[in-house]
Order: structure tokens, then C-alpha cells, then sequence
């Protein structure tokens, strides 16, 4: 389980979780600007049970390139219908990084099942959140592991919120007894730890709150 602290991994983590799975959750630590969003990732496989959380240090500020691993400024105040441009908080080959690691883990572990929780409707334009880069890395994914070409093992890449709306998310999340407050969304939190409301993450998840009528326990008074 790629766990990132966010609500959408921690969603589909509660959901694996729910369905039976044993969760060993991998949260990367890529030198994001966010770091509070480890600390959230910690506290939610605690609370979920996860078998083992591994947090595996893979500096991407060496390569720069976005906005949450160089000084760039983020984007501030776009409305959800303009987030439909690759925006500069794309990190470069980000999920194609954490799933081939994920991928490695799970060989070691004889175990065939990965999920994250990309989101081709509310993810602001990302490349590497669609169902076609999804189904192209798990054909990968068989074809370069040694439990593939052996017939071991047959990977599947999970992808549960993939088609869901934000609301439809927040919704989820209630159903499977999910601690909201547990969880973070924003790019650019202040000194106070408190998420900015500005950034895209953090509009992303206004909109699904509102739209889902729940109150976001992260959101100031």
C-alpha cells in the first residue's frame, strides 16, 4: 500500500483493509515540501494496522524540476474546472518511482496485490494518474520481476478511487470508519502546521467536503 498520510491513500488503505487484505504500508520520503504529510502517513497506518511501514528515504530534490521539491512558487486559488493542465507540482515520474518500488517490496513479500490511490477526476492534471499509465505499469510489472516471468505471481496495480469524485471519497472514507483528522492534503502548510486553503490539494479537498455535506476536521474556524 503506498500511503502518502493523504485521504485518498488512506482511504483505499481502510478499504484493502476492510476487504480482507494484510497491509504493509510504504510511504516515501522524496524530499517533499509538505513533510507534515509524513508524520500524517504514521499516524494512519498506526491506526489502520498496518503489518509493517516502511518509510524509504528517495531524495527527488536532487533532480528538482516541481514545486514540492524545488523553490517554486505553487499555485494558489485555482478553481477545480482550471486544474486540467499538467501543473508545476507534477514531480517528474513521481508514481512510476514509488510504484517500481512498491513492485520490489511486494516481490520480497510474495505478494501480488498493490494498491494507490490515484484519481483520474480531481487529480490536477497528473499524467500518472490514469487508467492507461495504471494498466501499462502492471503489464510492466509482470514482465520485469522474476515472480512474473516465473509464473509465481501475478501483480495487480489497485486503483479503487481511480473514477470517484472527491465527495465520492470523503463518503467512502465515512463509510469504512475513517478518522479524517488523521489524514492531510496540503502543499504549502504554514509554520502552525495548519494546511493553507489556497493550494490546489487543499481546494480539491474543500470541494469534496462541501459536495459530500461532512465537515473537514483539518479546516480552520
Amino acid at each position: 500500500m503506498l500511503l502518502s498520510g493523504g485521504l485518498d491513500s488512506t482511504t483505499v488503505m481502510a478499504g484493502a483493509r476492510a476487504d480482507g487484505f494484510a497491509c504493509y504500508a510504504l510511504t516515501i520520503d522524496y524530499g517533499q515540501r509538505h513533510r507534515v504529510e509524513l508524520a500524517a502517513a504514521a499516524r494512519v497506518a498506526a491506526a489502520l494496522g498496518a503489518r509493517d511501514h516502511v518509510v524509504l528515504a528517495v531524495d527527488l530534490r536532487r533532480f528538482g524540476g516541481s514545486a514540492l521539491t524545488a523553490d517554486v512558487a505553487l499555485p494558489q486559488g485555482r478553481r477545480p474546472a482550471a486544474m486540467t493542465d499538467i501543473p508545476v507540482t507534477y514531480v517528474p515520474a513521481r508514481n512510476t518511482v514509488f510504484l517500481s518500488l512498491a513492485l520490489a517490496w511486494a516481490e520480497t513479500l510474495s505478494a501480488e496485490d498493490i494498491f494507490i490511490g490515484v484519481n483520474v477526476l480531481d487529480s490536477s492534471g497528473y499524467p500518472d494518474c490514469r487508467p492507461e499509465y495504471v494498466h501499462a505499469f502492471e503489464v510492466m510489472a509482470n514482465l520485469a520481476t522474476k515472480a512474473g516471468v516465473e509464473k509465481r505471481s501475478r501483480f495487480s496495480i489497485h486503483t479503487p478511487l481511480i473514477r470517484l469524485g472527491k465527495a465520492e471519497i470523503v463518503r467512502r472514507a465515512r463509510e469504512l470508519g475513517v478518522d479524517l483528522a488523521l489524514t492531510w492534503s496540503c502543499y504549502d502548510p504554514g509554520p502552525d502546521h495548519q494546511p493553507c486553503g489556497v493550494c490546489d490539494a487543499c481546494i480539491l479537498r474543500q470541494k469534496g467536503f462541501a459536495e459530500a455535506g461532512v465537515d473537514d476536521p483539518l479546516r480552520r474556524r
